[in-house]
């Protein structure tokens, strides 16, 4: 509960109680930029490495259902902009517009921003304060008007720092009835703001009613919290770009207002601009104002914003109101180079801060990104039964999607910058080199070339899925199967790529994509054949562990080494099988024993790095490794690939029946297959299809 005003002071009015809450800390007084950055900075921050380099991940913005993934870059941009405009840096005159691709999630990352600062603010310590005036009929020349709110929701301490017309006596004011120490108003003071044009007058109205006597000024004036709901456009509001024909300063601003005309006498008040009809005022008191696709407004509404961020005021026929806003933009590629090509334009610009938002390039990270686009809720088809998901539908979809997003580069394959990029091993390249490729490209002036920048965003990938669910095949067989969502997004690729060199790159892409999901179904097939989920990584970590204790000095003749497990911390042992390791190393390419000792002391060098921060890690990244232990064990099993395909393709005789029959219960009761995508699944193996 706040405090009450001193002793002596209860008969004092809501101004004063207001002024005592925030010296005693119940309730507070900071600008736009203040609010935001303490609701970033008060939670949780932790580092990561992104692309070889340390970043900070703030946790606000991984809270919730729906949250922002990944946006590392950006994000941090966003921070460092909003705490240097709290600390009065030269951020606090210009407004923070995101550039990029359409659908990389632009819009849905201050829609994000908006949410959680509503959210913040809803909590009582956090709440903004403004006042009204109460009994302005009295005053004689309002007609029949009894209340008069803020128009710019000011927040009482504004009206205490103006209640008289010489600025020490508002300071005396505070010092003497509030008791702030000379420090505390040297603080308040830094975000002080004269009153909005309609507050000042009514102000001097009641001034001149009262005779001067402020005791009595104070009887008109009510605190009251600001209105916090998202209807309203209140503390969160979007203008977002409309045509040039119903477009107008006036959604921005307001206007004059035929209604309080009627009522006031007195044609020089300006509380006959009625504010609360544009989209600033209600954002204004310490909100969030979020401009859609700013550069496609005609130009006198960009001239209007520039205005309005340079000097964070609204001005209509010379009278101003003081706002405290934080103006946040979006704009896509096409739209701002327009803009840029306008070169009058350039002062606007010049009071931006620019943010090329690039989309999500980490294919684990697009995992959760696939999930948002396919959908959390329990799918049905046409008919209302129920509709299954295939196992590898997500990962197929995200590497896709991914694919076509990584530009191409001399020093890295797609494959290895994909890799890479997700903190994955990739071969003998390291994430040092991917730093290197990502420095060179974001030299170019061309942003579309940088890291990133293209390629095919969540709303085309929401395309494909919808495709993918329209489709007869996935409604007959009650299952999205996975191979299906390449069909789809190269149908998108065609209708919704315009240009043909991008065309012809996401295409290459998809060839890649489906070559590694071949890869993929491989040791998926092996993990059906040995009734094991996690078959192939068992085989994979027995390789890694064999090539650590070959050179073991306890090693006896029988080649059984012991060993401490560092996932469960147990003792055991494992035969050292030297045909096993050679016959991995030959499917890898390496032929001398030299080559092979460089691999084998490659893999140890992982090893020791990722086991020391993840004692789970289990090589599985390692495409070439899992593929090569993978038709290794296919190969000594069962007399190779070529034969499980045979058998499982020519069911003829009753043992060939009995593995199929094996494997699709494996797939239905362990790896989460239904039968149509188990069937389908099987069917695709046994095709030559998309053999790198």
């Amino acid at each position: 509960m706040p405090k009450k005003a001193p002793s002596g002071a209860e008969a004092k009015s809501q101004l004063h109680q207001h002024l005592f809450d925030v010296k005693e800390g119940a309730r507070r007084f900071e600008n736009a930029f203040q609010g935001v950055a303490r609701m970033i900075l008060e939670n949780e921050i932790s580092k990561v490495v992104v692309n070889g380099k340390t970043t900070y991940d703030f946790n606000i913005f991984r809270n919730g259902k729906k949250h922002v993934i990944g946006m590392y870059d950006e994000i941090n941009s966003f921070v460092s902009y909003v705490k240097d405009a709290a600390e009065s840096g030269s951020s606090k005159e210009m407004a923070f517009v995101l550039v990029g691709e359409p659908g990389n999630g632009k819009t849905f990352f201050v829609e994000f921003l908006c949410g959680q600062y509503r959210t913040f603010l809803s909590k009582p310590e956090n709440r903004k304060y403004t006042f009204r005036f109460k009994g302005i009929d009295a005053l004689g020349h309002y007609g029949r008007i009894h209340t008069i709110e803020s128009q710019t929701y000011e927040d009482p301490m504004i009206l205490a720092m103006n209640l008289f017309d010489h600025p020490d006596d508002n300071r005396e004011f505070l010092a003497r009835e509030i008791g702030f120490d000379a420090k505390a108003i040297e603080r308040l003071y830094d975000d002080y703001r004269p009153l909005g044009a309609c507050s000042g007058y009514i102000w001097n109205d009641i001034r001149q009613h009262a005779n001067d006597d402020l005791k009595r000024m104070l009887t008109f004036v009510d605190i009251m919290p600001v209105p916090l709901t998202e209807s309203l456009g209140t503390v969160t509001g979007k203008y977002p770009a409309k045509d040039k024909i119903t477009s107008s300063a006036v959604d921005l601003l307001g206007e004059e207002s035929i209604q309080r005309l009627l009522h006031i006498t007195d044609t020089n008040n300006p509380y006959r601009f009625d504010l609360r009809r544009g989209a600033l005022a209600r954002v204004a008191g310490g909100g969030i104002h979020f401009a859609d696709e700013i550069y496609k407004n005609k130009k006198d509404l960009v001239q209007v914003y520039l205005g309005v961020i340079q000097n964070r005021n609204i001005e209509i026929d010379g009278y101003k109101w003081p706002i405290d806003t934080l103006i946040i933009a979006t704009s896509n590629n096409s739209e701002f180079n327009r803009f840029l090509a306008e070169k009058e334009e350039a002062p606007i610009v010049d009071r931006c801060r620019i943010c090329y938002v690039s989309h999500n390039t980490n294919y684990k990270m697009q995992k959760e990104l696939t999930t948002y686009a396919v959908g959390t809720e329990a799918r049905t088809t046409l008919m209302r039964e129920s509709l299954h998901q295939d196992p590898n539908l997500n990962h197929a979809a995200s590497v896709a999607v991914v694919l076509s997003r990584l530009p191409r580069s001399e020093k890295l394959n797609a494959i290895e910058t994909m890799k890479l990029a997700a903190g994955e091993v990739a071969g003998e390249k390291s994430i040092k080199t991917l730093a290197e490729v990502i420095d060179t490209l974001n030299q170019e002036p061309d942003i579309t070339k940088r890291f990133g920048q293209k390629g095919l965003g969540q709303r085309n990938l929401g395309r494909a899925v919808q495709l993918l669910t329209e489709s007869s095949e996935t409604n007959e067989g009650q299952c999205m199967f996975a191979y299906d969502i390449f069909l789809a997004i190269e149908r998108i690729i065609l209708d919704y790529v315009t240009e043909a060199n991008d065309r012809a790159k996401y295409l290459e892409d998809l060839k890649t994509a489906k070559g590694l999901y071949r890869e993929r179904i491989m040791t998926e097939m092996f993990n059906a054949y040995m009734d094991e989920p996690l078959a192939i990584r068992k085989d994979v970590m027995n390789y890694v562990n064999m090539i650590i204790g070959i050179d073991a000095e306890n090693l006896g003749p029988d080649k059984m080494w012991k060993y401490k497990d560092p996932q469960t911390g147990e003792l055991r042992a494992l035969k050292i099988d030297e045909r096993f390791i050679k016959s991995v190393e030959e499917r890898l390419g390496l032929k001398t024993e030299e080559q092979r000792e460089t691999f084998r002391t490659s893999i140890r060098k992982i090893y020791g790095q990722k086991i020391s921060v993840d004692s789970n890690y289990d090589f599985m990244d390692n495409l070439e490794l899992v593929k090569a232990v993978t038709d290794v064990r296919l190969k000594s099993d069962i007399a190779g690939a070529g034969s499980l395909i045979g058998a499982l393709a020519n069911r003829t005789n009753e043992e060939n029946q009995k593995l199929y029959d094996r494997m699709v219960s494996t797939m239905l009761e362990k790896l989460g297959y239904c039968r149509t995508c188990a069937q389908k699944t099987i069917e695709y193996f046994c095709t030559q299809e998309d053999e790198n």
